[in-house]
């Protein structure tokens, strides 16, 4: 079945499309371009509108990845920048800001972080304690953010802040950017199990912001912050086990068959094993197709998107396990590259395996824990009632009326 599905590239318009042919033009002009010359181009965010994409479509995004793909070139690495501190300040930001920001985080040159969760809201934001007070122009922020990924190098954070601390918990929030060198701000970085510094504790003492760094209106923070999460590009990739990156389970099944043809014996439960990764696999990518082919035809996705992270995060918690199984204690040695490992699971003795099994272990909680986006399908899908929450239980563990 996967094997109909797989290329949706084979779908596109065909080497006699216009669009298709000026990209592949570009990139013959083209063919090692700066990450500033690539975002000049457009070619770095597609579909947002010019000058800073090119208002494409789709299928004209499909087309640019493709095309990109085949000539080698990659996109600068922003990931919080472009996916969403970008797309809030297209949409409230003033033109000011645009012009100011908007090109240098498409060519990687400002890094993005951002600054939303907290010690006691993780999975509430809304709770947010961190607190913006107006002085003039400025602004002067207290309070500390968790859980900040690249805040160690990041020129620019986008920061949540309370900015009325009278208003219900989903007002009275203000979007700033915050400049991650500006006075006050202490950076603490996290150290991992995987020995990485991934993440950050951010603490602000008397941080002062100029008013001109807020973006919409003060005290609709949080609208932007929800807006953003809808601005994902169209994309062709499928992915890896660890959010886009790593081994998939095609490197699993590929390795066993590999094992298999050359003699070895595959024991039944690890043909289980391998089966029902194949099969998850296999859904996921039929979710993502179907997710895909909404936006093709101009429709806005359902649920899918939840579905799929929900199934996603599992499914390469279980990619990492079983590559770790098929290695065996080797792979859980960052020499395991010399050792004596079957060359068909070489992909899973490395040092980068041994970071990736142990960096697994975050996937169900980092972006919307399972449990978080479960409760999202079961109340906003299903049309299940919401969890009890601590006031509305008597003493005695019982709903109150």
């Amino acid at each position: 079945m996967l094997a109909n599905v797989r290329d949706i590239g084979s779908l596109l318009p065909g080497d006699e499309d216009a669009f298709r042919q000026s990209v592949r033009t570009w990139l013959t002009t083209n063919p090692r371009p700066t990450p500033e010359v690539l975002a000049r181009a457009g070619y770095v965010a597609p579909h947002w509108p010019r000058p800073w994409g090119l208002d494409a479509s789709p299928i004209e995004q499909l087309i640019v990845d493709d095309e990109l793909r085949r000539a080698g070139v990659r996109r600068p690495n922003n990931p919080i920048g472009i996916g969403w501190a970008g797309p809030t300040l297209l949409m409230a930001g003033t033109r000011e800001q645009k012009d100011e920001y908007l090109f240098d985080i498409l060519s990687g040159a400002d890094f993005w972080c951002q600054l939303f969760s907290e010690p006691d809201s993780g999975s509430d934001l809304a709770n947010l304690r961190t607190s913006a007070v107006r002085d003039g122009d400025e602004w002067v922020v207290n309070g500390q953010k968790i859980w900040t990924s690249g805040a160690q190098f990041a020129a620019f954070g986008i920061l949540l802040a309370r900015t009325d601390a009278l208003a219900d918990k989903h007002h009275g929030i203000t979007y700033f950017v915050c400049p991650m060198d500006a006075p006050g701000i202490e950076i603490r970085p996290i150290r991992e199990m995987t020995g990485g510094e991934t993440f950050n504790e951010v603490f602000f003492t008397n941080v002062r912001i100029p008013h001109a760094n807020v973006v919409g209106d003060v005290n609709d923070g949080w609208r932007l912050a929800r807006v953003t999460l809808s601005n994902e590009r169209v994309s062709l990739s499928s992915g890896g086990a660890l959010w886009g990156m790593g081994p998939t389970a095609n490197d699993v099944i590929d390795a066993c068959r590999t094992h298999r043809d050359a003699g070895r014996v595959i024991d039944a439960v690890t043909r289980e094993r391998v089966t029902r990764l194949y099969i998850e696999h296999a859904i996921l990518e039929l979710v993502r197709l179907r997710t895909l082919g909404q936006r093709l035809a101009g429709r806005e996705p359902g649920p899918e998107a939840s579905v799929r992270k929900i199934l996603a995060d599992e499914h390469g918690q279980a990619v990492m396990t079983m590559g770790r199984d098929l290695v065996g204690a080797a792979g859980m040695l960052a020499t395991a590259s010399g050792t004596s490992v079957a060359p068909e699971f070489a992909t899973f003795a490395h040092e980068g395996f041994v970071h990736g099994y142990l960096f697994a272990r975050a996937l169900t909680i980092g972006g919307g824990t399972g449990e978080v986006q479960r409760n999202i399908l079961a109340e906003r899908v299903l049309g299940l009632p919401r969890d009890p929450t601590p006031t509305t239980l008597s003493a005695h563990g019982k709903e109150t009326s």
